[in-house]
């Protein structure tokens, strides 16, 4: 079947080197809002969406995650904008982790759509455990009691992934 979305779905790679120049503000927004339509449990809109252009900033982040990495390498891979995602403690709600890795896949696919590049970025819950993390997430203007879900990296990409990995074998089942 050929569609627009599903192909979006299939030509979405993980950006992994950026140009330096910085998105525009117009597609920035694009991505952000569709993070806000990715579906929450009960309609509850859990997850905060935070995104960073801040030189000083994304310095910052980056060495944190680099820290929890235990890499002197760019976890962000030199992308100009990073999009933070957190959500309430699953103590607090159970589909917190759900959602905003739902918000995180929405954006992804909608970067793609617009021609930007992203990349999933892990360890935002190590990060924002830390002193220093509620710290930044204070400085954010967050509420506690939240969680780091993911990141993205985005920006305009500077290579593309030349191959793609062929799907595995039985991935998924029909039961009628």
């Amino acid at each position: 079947m050929e569609n627009i979305v599903l192909d979006a779905l299939k030509r979405r790679r993980s950006i992994r080197r950026y140009k330096p120049e910085q998105i525009t503000d117009e597609e920035l927004r694009a991505v952000l809002e569709a993070g806000t339509w990715a579906p929450t449990g009960m309609g509850y809109q859990d997850p905060w969406i935070v995104a960073v252009q801040n030189p000083a900033l994304l310095d910052r982040i980056s060495r944190m995650n680099r820290a929890i990495l235990g890499s002197d390498s760019d976890p962000f891979y030199g992308a100009p904008t990073y999009v933070l995602v957190f959500a309430s403690d699953p103590a607090q709600w159970a589909n917190s982790v759900c959602d905003g890795s739902l918000v995180l896949g929405n954006m992804m696919i909608a970067a793609h759509a617009i021609g930007l590049g992203s990349c999933w970025i892990n360890r935002e819950r190590e990060m924002f455990s830390t002193p220093e993390g509620k710290e930044l997430m204070r400085e954010l203007g967050l509420p506690d009691g939240l969680i780091g879900i993911g990141a993205l990296a985005l920006g305009y990409p500077a290579s593309f992934p030349p191959t793609v990995k062929p799907r595995k074998e039985n991935y998924y089942r029909i039961i009628k």
